[in-house]
């Protein structure tokens, strides 16, 4: 078995103590955060109106 340093036990310590909760889990809050950039990223489109049934110029 190769030695590690030192640093890599404190590390790993830390990072299994860590109880953040990072945008890129799963869960609830990752669905709610990819549905408002979905919506960000979609710009909304105006309805098309159809012309009217009277197309002759007006005299």
């Amino acid at each position: 078995m190769t030695k590690s340093p030192r640093w890599i036990k404190s590390t790993q310590q830390a990072a299994a103590a860590c109880t953040v909760k990072l945008p890129w889990e799963r869960g609830l809050r990752r669905e709610a955060f990819i549905a408002s950039r979905r919506a960000a990223a979609t710009p909304e489109v105006a309805p098309k109106v159809a012309p009217p049934h009277n197309t002759r110029p007006a005299a």
